[in-house]
C-alpha cells in the first residue's frame, strides 16, 4: 500500500476572514493604512473620524518663517503610541514646500511627527505620529516651513489615534497572520474516497517563503564558521562593497570580478537569493577617484562600459539592481552628465537585464523625517520621474539605518508609498553604534517587528557583514559567532516567524487542519504501519489550500 498525493485549491469564503479580524478586534482600534500620495482638490474625510481631536477648530500658529494652523492637545496618556495625519495646502509664500509638523508638550518636544511636500492650489497628505513615554495635560502640533521664506499654510481633515503598546502590537499580527501565514488542510482517505480518522501527521517547515537576509562581506570566504552562521539563518544576501564600482575597477581598465563571483558561487551552493547592490553610487566620495577626474566625455565612456559590464556579468544572478544608489541626496553624475543621466542608467539596466527588478535605494525616509531631501514625496516623484522617463520601476528600496526608530511615522510612510503598488524592501537595516548593545537590540526588535507586520513589505536585509573589526555600524555576534543582543533578538523572531512542527491526527472527517508561514513543509502521514513523505507548499492568498491523500 501507498499514498498517492493530489494538491487541490479549493475557495473560501471571504466572510470567513472578516469575521476572524472581527473576533479578534472586538472593540479594540483597528489601524486605518489608508494614505495618499497625490495632491487633491479637496482633502478627504479625517481618519478615525479625527480620533481624540474630532470637531476640534485649528488654533493660529505664528512663527518667523510660518503662519499657520495648529491643534492642542489636552490630557495625552503615556506608554502611547499615536498615529498622527493631516491635510495640507499652501495659501500664500511658494508653489510648494516640505512642510513638517512638530510636537511639544510640557514634557518634551519632538522635532519632527511627520512631513509632507505642499502645494499652492491643492491639498496633500501627511502621515506620521508619536510615541509618548510619559503622560502630558498639554500639547501642541504646529507646521513648519523647511525652506527660507515667509509662508501661509491651511490644515484640513486632521486626526490624532492614540494606540496603546497591546492595541499596536494586535493590529501588527493581525498583518501577520493575514499577510504572512496561511490555513491548509489535509485530508487522508483510502482507496475508494472513504475518509480515514486517527492517521498520524507531522508538518515540518523547511524554508520560508519571506526574504530575510543580511549583507555578506568577503570575510565570509574560506570562513565555514561564518557560512555555516549565515545559512541556518538568512535566505537572502546583499554584498556590502564587493560590487561597488570602486571595488570591481579601483584603477580605470583593471576590471575583476573574482571576490564577487566567489561570494555568488557559495550562495548559489546555499539557495539564498542576492541583491544587486550597487552599480553606481551618486555620493562623489564613494565613486572612484579616477572616474571623478574625467572629463564629461570621457566619464561618459566609462559609464557605458561599467553597467554594460557589469550586467553582462552577472545577468539573471541577482533579484534586483540597487541602479543609482541615493538619488535624493546626491547628484554627482548628473552634474557631470546632465539631468537625464539617472533615468539613462536605469533604462540601460533594464535592457540589459530584462528580469531583474530595479530599484531605487535611499536613506532617511523611513528613520527620521528631519532630512528634507528624502521625504516620502520626494522619493515618490522621484521614482514617477523614471517612470515617466520610460522606466519600468519595479522596487523601492529603503535603507533603515535608525537611531531611534518611531513606529507610527515608519507605519504612516509605508502606507504612502504602498499606495504605488510596488514592492517594498527594508535593504541596509541596523540601529547606530552610538548607543550601547542592549539598546540596539531593542530597537532592532521595534524597527524589525514594524516592518515585518507592514503588508507591503516584501523583504527586509540587515546590514551585518561580520569583519574583524567589527561591523558598519552594529553586530549579530562577535568575532567567535557568540550571539550579541541583536543576534539574539534576530535569532528569537526568526524563530517566532517560522512554523513550529505540528504534529496531530485527522479528524472523524479524515481531515488535519493547521495555519503556518509561507513557504515550505515536509508533510509525514502514517497509518497502518505505513508512511509517506511529501512536501507541500504555502504561498500568499486567501483560500485555505487543501492536500488531498488517497490511501490505496
Amino acid at each position: 500500500m501507498n499514498f498517492i498525493l493530489v494538491i487541490l485549491f479549493l475557495g473560501l469564503f471571504l466572510q470567513v476572514v472578516f469575521s476572524y479580524k472581527k473576533s479578534i478586534y472586538e472593540d479594540e482600534p483597528v489601524y486605518d493604512y489608508s494614505a495618499y500620495t497625490e495632491c487633491k482638490s479637496t482633502p478627504e474625510d479625517p481618519l478615525y473620524n479625527g480620533g481624540i481631536i474630532k470637531n476640534q477648530a485649528p488654533t493660529i500658529h505664528n512663527s518667523r518663517s510660518i503662519n499657520s494652523s495648529a491643534l492642542v492637545l489636552n490630557n495625552l496618556t503615556g506608554n502611547t503610541i499615536y498615529s498622527f495625519s493631516s491635510w495640507v495646502k499652501i495659501r500664500t509664500g511658494a508653489a510648494s514646500a516640505v512642510i513638517k509638523a512638530s510636537l511639544t508638550t510640557d514634557n518634551v518636544t519632538v522635532k519632527c511627527i511627520g512631513n509632507v511636500i505642499a502645494k499652492n492650489g491643492c491639498w496633500s497628505f501627511l502621515k506620521g505620529g508619536f510615541v509618548l513615554d510619559l503622560p502630558s495635560k498639554y500639547g501642541l502640533v504646529y507646521f513648519e516651513n523647511s525652506h527660507v521664506g515667509q509662508m501661509d499654510i491651511a490644515i484640513s481633515s486632521s486626526s490624532l489615534q492614540p494606540f496603546t503598546e497591546q492595541q499596536w502590537k494586535l493590529n501588527q499580527q493581525n498583518i501577520i497572520n493575514t499577510e504572512r501565514k496561511r490555513a491548509a488542510t489535509l485530508h487522508v482517505t483510502d482507496a475508494n474516497g472513504n475518509r480515514i480518522q486517527g492517521a498520524k501527521v507531522v508538518i515540518e517547515q523547511t524554508s520560508r517563503d519571506f526574504p530575510f537576509g543580511s549583507a555578506i562581506a568577503n570575510t565570509i570566504l574560506g570562513n565555514s564558521q561564518y557560512q555555516n552562521w549565515f545559512v541556518d539563518r538568512f535566505n537572502a544576501a546583499v554584498f556590502e562593497n564587493e560590487l561597488k564600482w570602486y571595488s570591481t575597477e579601483p584603477k580605470q581598465g583593471e576590471v575583476n570580478y573574482t571576490i564577487p563571483d566567489q561570494m555568488l558561487q557559495f550562495l548559489r551552493k546555499n539557495q539564498i537569493i542576492v541583491r544587486g547592490h550597487n552599480i553606481f553610487w551618486e555620493d562623489p566620495e564613494y565613486t572612484p577617484t579616477w572616474v571623478r577626474n574625467l572629463t564629461s566625455p570621457e566619464l561618459k565612456s566609462a559609464v557605458k562600459s561599467r553597467i554594460q559590464s557589469l550586467m553582462n556579468q552577472y545577468k539573471s544572478e541577482f533579484i534586483h539592481w540597487d541602479v543609482d544608489n541615493e538619488m535624493l541626496h546626491w547628484d554627482f553624475y548628473e552634474q557631470k552628465l546632465g539631468p537625464n543621466a539617472s533615468l539613462e542608467f536605469f533604462q540601460i539596466a533594464q535592457e540589459l537585464d530584462p528580469l531583474a527588478r530595479l530599484f531605487m535605494n535611499d536613506y532617511n525616509v523611513l528613520e527620521t523625517c528631519d532630512d528634507v531631501n528624502s521625504t516620502v514625496d520626494a522619493y515618490v516623484l522621484r521614482l514617477q520621474e523614471l517612470e515617466h522617463g520610460g522606466v519600468v520601476m519595479d522596487g523601492i528600496g529603503l535603507e533603515g539605518h535608525f537611531t531611534i526608530p518611531n513606529p507610527p511615522l515608519i507605519r504612516g510612510i509605508l502606507d504612502k508609498l504602498a499606495t504605488l503598488d510596488l514592492p517594498i524592501w527594508l535593504t541596509e537595516v541596523d540601529i547606530s553604534k552610538n548607543l550601547d548593545q542592549e539598546t540596539q537590540a531593542k530597537y532592532l526588535e521595534v524597527v524589525l517587528r514594524e516592518v515585518y507586520s507592514h503588508p507591503s513589505v516584501n523583504g527586509i536585509m540587515l546590514w551585518t557583514a561580520l569583519h574583524p573589526y567589527g561591523c558598519y555600524q552594529m553586530c549579530l555576534t562577535d568575532n567567535n559567532f557568540n550571539n550579541l543582543p541583536a543576534g539574539d533578538v534576530v535569532d528569537s523572531l526568526l524563530k517566532e516567524w517560522q512554523t513550529a512542527a505540528v504534529e496531530g491526527e485527522t479528524d472523524e472527517h479524515g481531515a488535519f487542519t493547521f495555519n503556518g508561514f509561507l513557504g515550505e513543509y515536509m508533510v509525514t502521514v502514517s497509518y497502518n504501519n505505513r508512511t509517506v513523505y511529501s512536501t507541500l507548499s504555502l504561498c500568499q492568498g486567501d483560500e485555505t489550500k487543501h492536500l488531498y491523500i488517497s490511501h490505496m
